[in-house]
Order: C-alpha cells, then sequence, then structure tokens
C-alpha cells in the first residue's frame, strides 16, 4: 500500500507553483525551510505539530467534515494538503483530528443556533452613520500624512511610537490605540500597504482621498467584506451574523481576540452595533446578504458636505460645514488646518502656500481656486501673501546638467546661495562652487536635491532641460500589491528546490529516497534485487553508502560488504 507521505509528495508535485505557494504559505512554512524534495515536504506537512498548526485554521464545519471523511478535494482542508485526492483525511491527520476532538470535543459539536438581526431604529442608525462619517474623516487624515512621508513600523509591526504621537499631534487620531484599526481597514479596501517596514499610500488611496464620503464609505465596506476569513464568508458572498463569530474557529486560541477586533472595525464604520445587540442598519443587511455596498440608505443620516467656505482679513478659512474631501483635500495643501469639527478652519501662511507652490501650484492656480470657493472674496491680506510668496518662491531652481551628469543649483540672489553651500544640513548633498560658474553642482540625482532643499524650507523649484518649471512628486504611489507579497514570489527558491530533487513519478524517486534515508541513519534494510536471470533475490544490508548508482552496505548473514546497482533494486523494507 502507498504511504500517506508518498502519495502527499506526489499531490505536491503535481501542483502548479502558484498554488503550491499557497498551500506553503497557509501551513505557515518558512521560506527558509531545509527540504530538498517533495518527500522532505510531504514528513513536513505529516509532522503532528504541523498538523495542529494547520487544524487552528479550518473552521467548525470543515473539522467536521474532517471527522466525517466528507471534507471533498477542493475544500479548505484540500488547500492545506491535510486530504488527500478523494477527500479522505490522511492517516496521520485523522490521528490528530481524534486527539484534538478528544482535547476539546465543544469544538466538534454542530453550529450553535444565532438571532436573526432585526432592523435598528433611527437613532442607533444615525448614531452609526455619525461614528462612520468620523472614522472615514481619521482615515483620511492618515492617509494625508502617509502620502508625504511613510509610516514606519516597528519589527513587531504596529507603527512606531513617534509616527503615532505625529499623528496625534496633527489631529489625525483621538486615540493612538485607534491607529492599526484605521491602517486594517486601508490595507482591506487596498487604499495602503505594509511592505517590510514602512506604510505607504497606493494610488487607490490617493483616488480615496479625493472621493466623497459616501463613496469613500463603500470602498472600506467592500474591502471589510472581502478580507472576511473564509469561515465568516456566505455561500452568497455576504457573511454571518457577528454573533456567530466567536465559535467558528474553535481550535483557533487567537480567533476570539481576532474576531473582537473585526466586529470592533466594523463597528468603527457604521456596520453593527456598538453593544452586539442585534439591531442592524440597512446597509448591513444588504452587505450581508451579498448585496453590493451601498450608501444610499446611509445618506440621509450623514453630515451634508459643502462646496464653500469664508475667506477672513487674519488669514484663516473657516468652512461652516463638513468640506467636499476633494475641496478640503486641496485646501490643506496651500493651508494649515487648525481644527476638525463639524465647521472647520485653516490657516494660511507663507510656508503653507510656499508647499502648495512646491507641490505644483502657481499664484494663478491658488487665486483661481479660492476664488471659486470663497463666498467673501479674497481679503487683501492673503492675495498679498499669496503674490510675496510667489516673488520669492523659485529664487532657487535645480536642474539635471545632462552634459557633466550632476545636478546644477542656480538663483539670482548669490546671498543665497552662500547660504545654501553653509548650510551644515545641507552638507550630504556635496556642494561644489565649480570654478567660473556662478551656480553649485552636486552628485545627487535633482529630485534629491529638490527634496533636500525643500526639506529646508528653501523657496526651490525643479526645471526640466529647457528651464521649464515642473511639478515633481516626493513619492510614487504604491501599487495595490507588492511583489513581495506575492506568496510565489517568497517561496520561488524553495519551490525550485523542491522540483529539483527527487522525482514523484513511478519507483525510482521514492525508492531513493528510502535508500539515502538509510544510508544516513545506517539503517538495517532488506533489498530486493532483480536478477540477471529475472530471478529476484534479498538481502539485509546495513546501509553504508549512496553513489554513482550503486548501494554500499553491509551484509550481516554472509558477513561481507556488498555492492548493489540502484537500477536493480525492486524494493526495500526495515530490515
Amino acid at each position: 500500500m502507498v504511504s500517506d507521505a508518498r502519495a502527499l509528495a506526489t499531490r505536491l508535485a503535481e501542483l502548479g507553483d502558484a498554488a503550491l505557494a499557497m498551500t506553503l504559505a497557509a501551513r505557515g512554512v518558512s521560506p527558509q525551510a531545509g527540504w530538498h524534495d517533495f518527500f522532505d515536504a510531504a514528513e513536513g506537512l505529516l509532522d503532528p505539530a504541523s498538523i495542529d498548526r494547520a487544524l487552528t485554521h479550518l473552521d467548525r464545519d470543515d473539522l467536521l467534515a474532517l471527522v466525517a471523511h466528507s471534507a471533498g478535494a477542493d475544500g479548505e482542508p484540500a488547500r492545506l494538503a491535510l486530504t488527500d485526492a478523494d477527500g479522505t483525511p490522511y492517516a496521520a491527520v485523522a490521528e490528530r483530528v481524534a486527539a484534538a476532538a478528544a482535547a476539546a470535543p465543544d469544538a466538534f459539536a454542530a453550529t450553535p443556533a444565532t438571532t436573526e438581526p432585526v432592523p435598528a431604529d433611527a437613532r442607533t442608525a444615525a448614531a452609526a452613520a455619525e461614528r462612520a462619517f468620523t472614522t472615514a474623516g481619521s482615515l483620511a487624515d492618515v492617509l494625508l500624512l502617509c502620502s508625504h512621508t511613510p509610516l514606519v513600523r516597528t519589527g513587531a509591526g504596529p507603527v512606531s511610537a513617534v509616527d503615532r504621537r505625529r499623528l496625534m499631534d496633527a489631529g489625525a487620531l483621538e486615540f493612538a490605540d485607534d491607529l492599526e484599526d484605521l491602517l486594517a481597514s486601508a490595507s482591506a479596501a487596498r487604499l495602503a500597504t505594509a511592505h517590510e517596514r514602512e506604510w505607504t499610500v497606493t494610488a487607490a488611496g490617493e483616488r480615496w482621498l479625493k472621493a466623497p464620503t459616501a463613496d469613500r464609505w463603500e470602498a472600506i465596506a467592500a474591502g471589510l467584506r472581502a478580507s472576511l476569513p473564509r469561515g465568516l464568508r456566505t455561500s452568497s458572498h455576504g457573511f454571518l451574523s457577528p454573533d456567530a463569530w466567536l465559535g467558528i474557529y474553535p481550535l483557533d486560541p487567537e480567533w476570539p481576540a481576532r474576531a473582537e477586533r473585526l466586529h470592533r472595525i466594523g463597528v468603527r464604520w457604521g456596520l453593527f452595533a456598538p453593544d452586539r445587540s442585534p439591531a442592524e442598519f440597512p446597509w448591513t443587511t444588504a452587505l450581508r446578504a451579498g448585496g453590493r455596498a451601498d450608501a444610499a440608505t446611509m445618506a440621509p443620516y450623514l453630515p451634508a458636505e459643502i462646496d464653500r467656505v469664508y475667506l477672513q482679513a487674519d488669514l484663516t478659512a473657516i468652512a461652516p460645514g463638513p468640506l467636499a474631501p476633494a475641496l478640503d483635500l486641496r485646501l490643506r495643501s496651500i493651508a494649515v488646518r487648525e481644527s476638525r469639527a463639524q465647521a472647520s478652519t485653516y490657516r494660511f501662511t507663507a510656508e503653507s502656500i510656499g508647499a502648495g507652490m512646491t507641490e505644483g501650484e502657481t499664484a494663478g492656480s491658488i487665486r483661481d481656486f479660492l476664488a471659486g470657493l470663497s463666498l467673501t472674496g479674497i481679503p487683501q491680506p492673503l492675495a498679498y501673501l499669496i503674490e510675496s510668496t510667489a516673488a520669492r518662491h523659485g529664487l532657487v531652481r535645480v536642474r539635471a546638467d545632462e552634459a557633466t551628469g550632476r545636478t546644477r543649483v542656480e538663483s539670482p540672489d548669490a546671498g543665497l546661495l552662500d547660504a545654501i553651500t553653509v548650510d551644515q544640513a545641507l552638507r550630504p548633498l556635496g556642494l561644489l562652487v565649480l570654478e567660473g560658474d556662478d551656480a553649485l553642482s552636486s552628485r545627487v540625482a535633482r529630485d534629491a536635491v529638490y527634496w533636500t532643499l525643500a526639506d529646508a524650507r528653501y523657496p526651490v523649484i525643479a526645471v526640466d532641460a529647457r528651464g521649464v518649471p515642473e511639478s515633481i512628486h516626493r513619492r510614487t504611489a504604491a501599487t495595490a500589491s507588492e511583489p513581495a507579497a506575492s506568496p510565489q514570489h517568497a517561496y520561488a527558491r524553495l519551490i525550485g528546490t523542491l522540483r529539483g530533487g527527487h522525482g514523484t513519478d513511478g519507483e525510482s524517486g521514492w525508492l531513493e529516497r528510502e535508500l539515502e534515508q538509510a544510508v544516513r541513519a545506517r539503517a538495517e534494510i532488506v533489498v530486493v534485487v532483480r536478477m540477471p536471470d529475472g530471478s529476484e533475490r534479498s538481502f539485509t544490508l546495513e546501509a553504508a553508502g549512496l553513489g554513482g548508482g550503486r548501494l554500499r552496505g553491509r551484509d550481516r548473514a554472509a558477513d561481507i560488504e556488498r555492492t548493489l546497482p540502484v537500477s536493480s533494486i525492486v524494493s526495500v523494507r526495515g530490515g
């Protein structure tokens, strides 16, 4: 009878690279695992500790299916390499399932009955919509700050204390602990991605920042539903009622905390009532049933967004209500928001307007924008600030010198160039005054020189080869998913090693595997050899070496050293 390890090795070898990588990732296999072939992989996956870890990823229905040997060939147990081609659990898996059932019989009981949700009253629905509106604003603040400077992650994963404080000081968070839930929401909707030690905003996240609040909510709600664990999703592409969540993964000790966090995030976005009551909102009912995320039923409870502000002579702008996100985003590119509430205050400074010009605004574009936004026109002090800032902005020009391959820093103000030359903060640029030239030169790339000068608050612009000013951005938006996040990419080296090891077709691969293990253990084995006349003969050997297509071992019965051609060996078994 073919052993389970051999059968699993054959199944793994038959998988495509993408499917194999998904299985390895689902089983939590390290990409640096020291496996040499599919037989090693099969033995590793059938190790009792590995099986026990895999069982924690199965929901209650999958566990019951394993007990009943009815898991199927395309279910989660099969994806986790716990069952054979017929959906029958391997013997080692069946043993661990039996042990788990004996230790935690409740985990293998039928799913408990749940309470059917009831429609929420208008007051509860209004409170939920207000929470969603507030949360959308907080996430927008986080993404906006993250788009300028990525959030740094610690080795354990959470955002660093320094960046938490930066977000708190900017008013993006009410409580520092809110940040991880907001970033989890952004990740689910692919608005931001965690890659290596940074959180960065994606192109979808930049579009989301400009979208109306209703559209923002729909993107988040759809993303949250799609990211729910498999055990919470239904066949209609919806999800189970939250009161059923806690018991879905009964063997996973971390699941209760994770389920609680998922529910808490749903509460933040107005999907669930905070007190775990059966009250359900109409927008949640449709989403839970598998319908599309639709904020139409939430819209009547959301504050009306406005498209006008009052510009005042004290260089402030007052929005008498929540400003439309696209307008708020642009206004904050040239002004500092001082307060956020139903009425928000923005303050114009030379630095804030200069920052907007650094990002591509001009005096004309700012005037046109404010003229269309203001209910009170543009006050004279603000008009003067715009013109004076524009007059100074661009005194320093940065260009790439194609002839030398260096970067030139030019200015009609010799005093300003002298200040740049002695500025200690700019020493990494290695700026030099070349003989016979009135500009500074650096080996650093133009964009890096530009942003270093901008961060040091010099009135700098970048120009192209023709001397025409051009807008450049500090960072390119991250893609929705980094290549390194792909399991196939992560496991490419290991999969290559497995495929380069012993083959799993026929008997030869398995035979070589058994012989290698016997030699490694100096084990006593019984080798059946086909003789030249077609007959078969058995030898009991202490395996000593394997190489050049021949097996060496000491024949205990004859007390001599024998060398047998591997091609003539029919079978091997323990001695």
